[in-house]
């Protein structure tokens, strides 16, 4: 019961926010809820989502190559500018921060909640994006190590 009251509780938050990929993703879970026999495949949402999400953004960035939009002219002309540089650093730096995110949520899944709810407070309150909860658990593992925190 307090899975519905917490999926039912961050549907209503994701429609204040007027937050409609929150909204979807919701009704999505809660819909599979309702059928039975679903919990193998929530499960296996849960596990492999992420994976999915990923590789669903990943064809969307490279549709403009496919399209010949960006050739190979554009990446040179964008490692001859400061903010192309910054760029190419900026996703060393996410795909390593992902590395680490995915080690801390597999060791301490308890964080999990704590990325879910800061990442719903970002996307209704900030009118952010729920893209990086892999990049937040990242970062905050790069946090835990700097002020030398502990797990426990």
């Amino acid at each position: 019961m307090e899975s519905w009251l917490f999926l039912l509780a961050i549907l209503v938050v994701a429609w204040i926010g007027k937050n409609q990929s929150l909204q979807i993703a919701t009704l999505i879970v809660l819909v599979i809820k309702l059928i039975p026999n679903t919990s193998k495949l929530l499960t296996t949402i849960g596990q492999k989502g992420i994976n999915w999400g990923v590789t669903v953004i990943t064809v969307a960035i490279l549709i403009p190559i496919a399209t010949g939009q960006i050739g190979f002219r554009d990446l040179w002309h964008a490692f001859k500018s400061p903010v192309g540089w910054i760029a190419v650093a900026c996703g060393v730096l996410v795909s390593i921060l992902s590395f680490h995110g995915v080690g801390l949520l597999s060791a301490t899944p308890e964080i999990t909640v704590a990325l879910v709810f800061g990442t719903i407070m970002g996307v209704v309150l900030f009118k952010g994006i729920a893209a990086g909860p892999i990049i937040a658990a990242g970062i905050t593992y790069c946090l835990i190590q700097v002020l030398h925190l502990s797990l426990q």
